[in-house]
């Protein structure tokens, strides 16, 4: 799997997405709860950027329809989204923030 430096902690303000790009995939960046998260940015009801939704119980909405995806696992929570959208490994290296949007073989 291969981790690419994507912002530092210090960047991620609480609870707001940030977007960024890892290897050509959108991913929204959200730490919570005291932790990291990266999902696909792309909401799988419509195409649109799901870092310009809030975050709220370690879910983040699209702003378009209202469906919230669970940061954990991409799963929608209810409709008009019924599709999960892809989640990415997160690993910390000092104040560095590396996503991976790779799968092993």
């Amino acid at each position: 799997m291969a981790f690419v430096r994507v912002c530092t902690l210090s960047e991620l303000e609480a609870d707001t997405p940030k977007r960024v790009e890892v290897d050509g995939t959108p991913v929204s960046v959200v730490r919570t709860e005291g932790e990291v998260f990266a999902i696909n940015d792309i909401c799988s009801h419509a195409n649109v950027s799901l870092s310009e939704g809030e975050v709220e119980d370690c879910a983040i909405e699209c702003w378009l329809h209202g469906s919230s995806f669970d940061l954990r696992t991409g799963k929608p929570s209810g409709l008009p989204a019924t599709r999960p959208v892809p989640v990415y490994p997160v690993k910390i290296e000092g104040d560095d923030v590396l996503v991976s949007v790779t799968q092993e073989s």
